[in-house]
């Protein structure tokens, strides 16, 4: 039944709603509303950080960031990213899952930049690594009283045999962070210097002071020596080898103050020189007289460093590393997982070139020692003999964490020369080891009167480069390619020299005329033919007549190319495997067939069609 009372209630309550609504625009307009709804909103923000969702979420996007000490180095390392990318280094930062060891050494001694750890080689020949472990530490670490956060990022540059080091430091005192740029340098042709250059930025408001702190070394004994004005620390100790005899060793370091005072909106530069004597392995009786030697040796060697030219040295060092790296091995495109990739090749490289002392850059060396050293960099014979190395995983390893790894891969790698024909390279030094690793990398062998290269042809499906391979006196760079098929073929190029190039090269079976290598920039190319027997896949060689007359020692069966190659080898399945599927598939319609024709035409069977009456 109608009601009045309900119906005139419900019109008044709908006039009042509609008057609210009309006067919502200024009740908004007030200041007071205004700020009860913002204190509104920022009340719900709030409880959504202390949310346990929200929460977690927030200091999760702490712990990536690192703060805002992690936001200063972020942007510190950005200047890193291109020499990354470029496959110039590694880089380590807070964020980074696995690290590698950020060494530096020049095969007479290896400095652990991460553990502090001076490692010193018990001889100074050829092929002798770094292999003794000392309790000296030859990094001064940096402490800034009132830290209340900090961020640390490493680097490791290849080309500059180098470990960089920048700290974003965070104190109490200022929202701005002082960042210490190190870099730590095992001289490469002065085997006895060390250097950490330090460079302190100090953007905040207040001066800075920053303790310097020494490592305690218990076996190692220090007083503070001056000779011509010039003060420094030096350090003797002593370590065992194996044979458990004694090896001396004695450090002399620049003498610093204990504290580093850096204005407000400053810099501050200083470069820590270190010089690093061992002896030979030495009897008792001959301990004293041997380390007083060595303490002399030293400290005059100290004084010609502290009055060189710290900027001269660092050229010179960084010259080195170039030129080691003209040679190398460069990875373009791998299909498989057995190839390595290109930053373990380039990790490979560095650390057998840190752990490998420079006989060709000694400046006591000889006029004749060094020819007879160029001489075997420049024709290895009969290196590197045997299948190429590119997929053994114990020499290219992927992983290595710690200085012993490396050690260990060292003496692998002299293992394998020794017994692969390259003694000779062995004793170049770390220039012969680098020669030697790229010849093993593609299976290069240099014979009596030429230069092979002897590569699997089945595993020609990846990309890489040799470059900067020596042969009488010139820089081969051997390239493996694919075109746009897919198919295989050889790029040969030669690094331009003051005389004409005479290199004459032909590919397997040497069928065709030899092609005369010159220093034109688009190289020659060869096709990839495979020979049966196999053979190498191309030869070079000084002498055009060897070349020639080689087509006729082969005694090959046939020349086939690649692609007509591999057909050959995995032809697909075995005709067994497609008769007896054929077979099934006829057996399978042949049953098919008895039922249907039992079903309509055997004995029983049911009328076709069925009459309708």
């Amino acid at each position: 039944m109608f009601s009045p009372s309900k119906s005139s209630w419900s019109k008044r309550q709908t006039m009042w709603l509609q008057q609210r609504l009309k006067g919502l625009p200024g009740l908004l307009s007030s200041s007071w509303a205004r700020r009860v709804l913002v204190g509104l909103l920022l009340f719900l923000i709030f409880y959504w950080y202390l949310s346990s969702d929200g929460l977690l979420r927030f200091l999760g996007m702490s712990r990536e960031s690192g703060g805002a000490a992690g936001v200063c180095l972020k942007t510190d390392l950005h200047r890193w990213v291109s020499l990354v990318d470029r496959g110039e280094g590694v880089v380590l930062t807070p964020q980074t899952k696995e690290t590698v060891p950020f060494v530096v050494g020049n095969g007479h001694f290896l400095v652990d930049v991460d553990s502090n750890k001076l490692w010193v080689a018990s001889s100074s020949q050829p092929g002798s690594a770094p292999v003794l472990h000392t309790d000296y530490g030859p990094i001064a670490r940096m402490q800034v009283p009132g830290t209340r956060s900090e961020a640390r990022g490493m680097m490791l540059w290849y080309r500059k045999g180098s470990v960089f080091s920048s700290r974003c430091i965070l104190t109490a005192s200022s929202h701005e962070c002082v960042t210490i740029r190190e870099e730590f340098v095992a001289h490469r042709s002065l085997p006895n210097v060390y250097l950490q250059r330090v460079h302190i930025s100090n953007p905040t408001d207040r001066p800075v002071s920053i303790d310097l702190v020494s490592t305690e070394s218990p076996s190692f004994r220090s007083t503070v020596e001056k000779m011509e004005e010039k003060e420094f620390v030096l350090s003797s100790g002593r370590v065992l080898t194996e044979k458990k005899d004694t090896v001396l060793v004695v450090v002399a370091t620049k003498k610093l103050s204990a504290k580093i005072q850096v204005s407000a909106k400053s810099e501050y530069s200083e470069n820590l020189v270190s010089v690093i004597h061992t002896s030979e392995p030495t009897e008792g009786g001959k301990l004293d007289e041997t380390l007083g030697k060595l303490r002399e040796g030293v400290k005059r060697e100290m004084v010609d460093v502290l009055r060189a030219n710290v900027e001269e040295l660092m050229q010179e060092h960084q010259q080195a590393w170039m030129d080691l790296f003209i040679s190398g091995v460069e990875i373009r495109k791998i299909t498989d997982a057995h190839t390595p990739s290109s930053r373990t090749v380039n990790n490979t490289l560095y650390y057998i070139l840190s752990t490998s002392t420079a006989p060709l850059l000694d400046q006591s060396l000889t006029a004749e020692e060094q020819e007879r050293l160029e001489s075997s960099l420049n024709y290895a014979d009969h290196c590197f003999s045997g299948h190429a190395t590119m997929h053994a995983e114990n020499l290219w390893p992927e992983r290595l964490t710690n200085v012993a790894q490396i050690l260990q891969l060292v003496n692998l790698w002299n293992l394998t020369f020794q017994k692969r024909g390259c003694k000779v390279l062995v004793a170049a030094g770390t220039h012969g080891m680098m020669q030697g690793m790229v010849l093993s990398f593609g299976g290069l062998q240099f014979t009596e009167n030429h230069l092979q290269f002897q590569a699997d042809p089945d595993v020609l499906h990846n990309s890489y480069s040799l470059r900067g391979i020596h042969y009488n006196k010139d820089l081969i760079n051997l390239a493996v390619l694919q075109d746009a098929e897919g198919k295989p073929f050889l790029h040969v190029s030669v690094k331009p020299q003051e005389k004409p190039v005479k290199l004459y090269a032909c590919e397997a079976g040497c069928m065709n005329e030899p092609v005369e290598l010159t220093s034109e920039l688009r190289g020659h190319t060869f096709p990839v033919m495979v020979t049966q027997p196999i053979t190498p896949l191309l030869y070079i060689s000084t002498d055009l007549t060897h070349l020639q007359d080689l087509r006729h020692t082969m005694h090959v069966k046939a020349i086939l190319a690649h692609e007509d190659h591999m057909a050959k080898q995995y032809p697909g399945l075995p005709f067994l495997f497609w008769f007896s599927v054929a077979s099934l598939i006829t057996l399978f319609h042949l049953f098919l067939f008895k039922l249907i024709y039992n079903e309509y035409c055997g004995p029983g069977a049911k009328p076709l069609f069925r009459s309708k009456v």
